[in-house]
């Protein structure tokens, strides 16, 4: 009797990008800023640094000349020859860099403590600008396409994820409970409920129902696998090379629907974000040159 699952040779259709790779890019970048900081803070308390020593005072020249170069970006954007420079996506992958690079050093040159007045206004102000720069990161990625610059529009994400659908109904046709498991995530995501209380379920209600029905997925699959395979007398190595393929397909399909879910939140977000980001940025740049000043005129 031939099997209703398919071999992992690829007889299911997938669609040409995977969603999930910026999530899994997106948590590892969270993680390393944690470490970071975490490193920073070590680094003070080790060496017992001092703004005012020459270690000091030279972390800070450096944390001040990344940031400066933070606004390469937004001028490559702007200003038409430098738009020739180069692709897109690798300026906005150094702009990260260094507006991650850049507070790291002012955080270890300020040794996490707030002097006079100024240098905690320029303090809290970049610290401000790089948590929205982090923020603003993560809109990005649900809105574009990768770090390309290209804007992904709402139609093209429900074309994938109607993809997606039809390869999984033919792959998922000995595990029906796994199918309704993700129909009824899709159904639930998709929802179009008050303004602001969207916005909270598709960023925080919806990441966590999506954890339980991964994992009820994932057990329906181990569950239908075994059914299947003694059937058929599948080895261990042909169930697990069925479960891996099958997995692949199911997370992907549930990171379509949240990516279409946060699809018109995260629109909107990114573009109140871009509002309330540049006002702290000025703020950040005028307390850094009366920082600078003071440092140097006292």
């Amino acid at each position: 009797m031939p099997s209703s699952l398919p071999h992992s040779g690829g007889q299911v259709a997938k669609p040409a990008r995977s969603a999930r790779p910026h999530v899994r890019s997106g948590r590892w970048v969270y993680l390393a800023i944690a470490a970071l900081v975490l490193m920073a803070w070590w680094i003070v308390k080790a060496l017992d640094l001092r703004a005012a020593s020459d270690t000091g005072y030279w972390l800070g020249v450096a944390g001040g000349t990344l940031m400066l170069l933070l606004f390469a970006y937004p001028l490559r954007k702007r200003i038409r020859f430098m738009q020739r420079w180069g692709a897109a996506k690798w300026w906005f992958a150094v702009h990260m860099v260094l507006g991650v690079g850049g507070p790291v050093l002012i955080l270890i040159h300020s040794t996490f403590q707030i002097g006079s007045l100024n240098a905690g206004v320029a303090l809290y102000s970049m610290l401000i600008v790089a948590g929205s720069g982090v923020v603003g990161r993560f809109l990005y990625l649900r809105t574009h396409r990768g770090f390309s610059g290209e804007l992904e529009g709402l139609a093209q994400l429900q074309r994938q994820l109607g993809l997606q659908h039809e390869g999984l109904h033919k792959a998922l046709a000995a595990a029906p409970a796994v199918e309704q498991h993700l129909l009824a995530f899709e159904a639930e995501a998709l929802r179009l409920p008050g303004r602001w209380s969207k916005h909270l379920r598709a960023f925080v209600i919806l990441p966590w129902r999506r954890l339980f029905v991964r994992r009820a997925c994932l057990d329906g699959l181990r569950a239908a696998l075994r059914q299947r395979g003694y059937e058929l007398d599948w080895g261990p190595n042909r169930r697990r090379t069925e479960y891996l393929a099958l997995r692949e397909q199911v997370q992907d399909y549930l990171a379509a629907a949240m990516r279409v879910a946060q699809y018109d939140s995260a629109t909107r977000l990114f573009s109140l974000w871009h509002v309330l980001h540049v006002p702290f940025v000025y703020l950040m740049v005028l307390c850094a040159v009366a920082h600078v000043v003071a440092v140097h005129a006292y």
